[in-house]
C-alpha cells in the first residue's frame, strides 16, 4: 500500500525550507544584522530575510509588469 504525501494537500504557506548560505561575507552578514535586522527586526533575522525576499519579489513584479506594458504599448 501506497503512503500519501501530505505535501500534496499543504498549502505554499505551510511549507517551510532550511536555508543555508554558502560564501556569504561575515561583514555583509553582520552589517545587515546591525542596520536592518535588530532595529527593524527585534533581532529576529529570520523575519527580516522573509521580508526582504517578499519585498525583492514584489519590486520584480511591478518592473515586469512596467517592462511588459511599455513593450505592449509601443506596438
Amino acid at each position: 500500500m501506497k503512503k500519501k504525501s501530505n505535501v500534496s494537500i499543504m498549502e505554499e504557506d505551510d511549507l517551510l525550507v532550511d536555508l543555508t548560505c554558502h560564501g556569504m561575507p561575515a561583514a555583509l552578514l553582520s552589517e545587515f544584522a546591525e542596520k536592518i535586522v535588530w532595529p527593524y527586526y527585534g533581532g529576529n533575522m529570520n523575519a527580516a530575510i522573509q521580508d526582504l525576499m517578499q519585498r525583492s519579489l514584489a519590486d520584480q513584479d511591478f518592473v515586469f509588469s512596467r517592462i511588459t506594458h511599455i513593450r505592449v504599448g509601443s506596438k
